[in-house]
């Protein structure tokens, strides 16, 4: 074989190799290649599992928080009852009962709500009630006395004092005789509790007055918002709001607040009897749930027209019943009112020398004032005591205690026969002051009233 068949082999075998070669390199390039993509996979790899685990500890901790909150937001779930005095009026018998009226009525309330949460709202476990009463007091003694419901104003106080007492967060508040009062103290309130997270239903009593309207629409507006809110309706809706108790849950509590307003069609009729009815003899009560008067007989005379009383049989057969005879009519007495030369009305007071104790002796005893100072009492249902013989002594006593309240009207009453107080008695002529200070029931224009009696107004 010649030199250049050999030569010629060992090109061949070079350029095998050189291939092999290059083969071995781009095989050792291709895995360099795949070794730095595997170790940035598994880079990317561990990244992702740190990214998963920090994520599902986040989640955890989120879920703990949540539940946290939820716990807080349950912890103390309360429902609001928001009641407007001048369409939720408790029933008569309640407000006769005074103190203890208010405490059963704030127990039946307290009840009927909770019955109806019960009933209607099952996940609402062991609310509180909050229950705010806004009342213009002033209009319902007003309306209560002109109308017989109650014969004394203190019972109303009584009947507030007794509501307040009975559970921590009730609350009867006077919101004066401001137009709209009730209802712009009710909308404030609302619209506080409405997204409060803790609060899980209002109860919204109010009347038939227009501005609950626009309230109870902007609500309406959101679904999820009208959820919350529940009327009660005590005095039937007007035309306004009658419409939109489709849109809303709606109950009624009939035993305990009146169906209607009250109005002073009795209190006028009774007033005209009276007036007319000749008063020359006057007999015990004949309202079957008053006791008959004691057969003990005695003379006595009411303080507040010095006309005596006497005792004589009804019978000349030797019966025990007896009658009580006024040898000066009433009716021939002239009405007239005492008044200052401010012409302010001035009450002859001689408090200061009843002993104290006679006083609350007195007030302890719970006398129908109507009955004892004016002859007959207009209530079928008054719960004061008529059953008691009084003396001389302890009518001028009660006259001196029905004194102590005050009159609505103050110094501008010009009702004759008016048994309450129109001046503080505990005050002195010229001082704007009493004993008792700001906690007075009466009024500052009642303190410090001329008692000189220039004149008088004939009635």
């Amino acid at each position: 074989m010649s030199v250049r068949a050999y030569f010629e082999r060992y090109q061949q075998l070079t350029s095998v190799e050189q291939k092999k070669d290059t083969l071995i390199e781009e095989l050792i390039q291709r895995v360099t290649e795949l070794e730095g993509a595997y170790k940035q996979e598994q880079l990317d790899h561990d990244r992702e599992k740190r990214f998963n685990r920090d994520i599902q500890i986040h989640e955890m901790e989120l879920m703990e928080q949540i539940s946290r909150t939820k716990a807080i937001m349950n912890r103390e779930p309360f429902i609001v009852v928001l009641l407007d005095g001048d369409g939720m009026i408790f029933k008569d018998e309640l407000l006769q009962l005074g103190e203890e009226g208010g405490r059963r009525a704030a127990k039946e309330l307290s009840f009927a709500v909770e019955i109806y949460v019960a009933d209607n709202f099952p996940t609402i476990i062991s609310p509180k009630i909050v229950t705010k009463m806004y009342v213009n007091m002033k209009a319902l003694c007003d309306a209560c006395i002109r109308t017989g419901v109650v014969m004394d104003p203190s019972l109303l106080d009584e009947f507030v004092r007794g509501f307040n007492s009975s559970f921590p967060l009730f609350d009867f508040i006077d919101v004066g005789t401001g137009k709209n009062a009730a209802h712009d103290k009710i909308k404030e309130t609302f619209k506080l509790h409405l997204y409060n997270c803790h609060c899980h239903q209002i109860f919204l009593g109010c009347s038939e007055e227009s501005p609950y309207l626009q309230t109870l629409e902007e609500t309406l507006a959101d679904m999820e918002l009208s959820g919350r809110l529940s009327l009660i309706e005590g005095i039937p809706f007007g035309k306004d709001l009658e419409p939109l108790k489709t849109h809303y849950r709606f109950t009624k509590f009939p035993e305990i607040f009146r169906d209607s307003k009250i109005n002073n069609t009795a209190w006028i009729s009774w007033k005209a009897a009276v007036a007319t009815k000749p008063r020359s003899l006057l007999t015990p009560s004949p309202n079957p749930h008053v006791a008959p008067l004691s057969r003990t007989p005695s003379n006595i005379t009411t303080a507040s027209n010095s006309a005596p009383i006497s005792s004589t049989p009804a019978s000349s057969h030797g019966s025990d019943d007896f009658q009580l005879v006024r040898q000066k009519p009433i009716s021939s007495r002239p009405k007239v009112v005492e008044r200052n030369k401010y012409g302010q009305r001035v009450d002859r007071l001689d408090i200061g020398s009843i002993p104290r104790e006679e006083v609350n002796r007195i007030k302890k005893m719970k006398l129908c004032n109507y009955y004892y100072l004016q002859g007959e009492c207009p209530n079928e249902n008054c719960h004061h005591d008529h059953s008691r013989k009084l003396t001389k002594s302890e009518l001028h006593t009660l006259t001196a205690v029905a004194r102590m309240t005050p009159c609505r009207y103050g110094l501008d009453c010009d009702d004759p026969e008016c048994m309450y107080g129109h001046r503080c008695p505990q005050s002195e002529v010229g001082r704007k002051d009493c004993y008792w200070g700001s906690s007075c029931r009466f009024s500052t224009a009642a303190h410090g009233i001329d008692t000189n009696i220039v004149k008088v107004t004939k009635v």
